[in-house]
């Protein structure tokens, strides 16, 4: 069974960073390519970034890129998403996914970007 569990949202200041983990196991994790997403208040969900089985390879909304780094320990199995200069905008449940459609994922960490 997929298990996804996603942490370290929290509030913060606009122009402030938090780094998101994601905890998989149930699949052999090094050889999926994993993606973030998120979910805004009154909003669908969004696709941010995916990054390759192996790291190598990596993609941004254009809305994130340059502001969040998308990043993966195969040896822990582990999603990392770093996100800097966070903006107001960015306020949403954050979700990871074993495939960019999102279609199976955590339950969410929720970040509030708020002064």
């Amino acid at each position: 069974e997929v298990q996804l569990v996603e942490s370290g949202g929290g509030l913060v200041q606009p122009g402030g960073s938090l780094r998101l983990s994601c905890a998989a196991s149930g699949f052999t994790f090094s050889r999926n390519a994993m993606s973030w997403g998120r979910r805004a208040p009154g909003k669908g969900l969004e696709w941010i970034s995916t990054i390759s089985g192996g790291g190598g390879t990596t993609s941004y909304l254009g809305s994130v890129k340059g502001r969040f780094t998308i990043s993966r320990d195969n040896a822990k199995n582990t999603l990392y998403l770093q996100m800097n200069s966070l903006k107001p905008e960015d306020t949403a449940v954050y979700y990871c996914a074993p495939s960019a459609d999102l279609a199976t994922r955590g339950q969410g960490t929720q970040v509030t970007v708020s002064s």
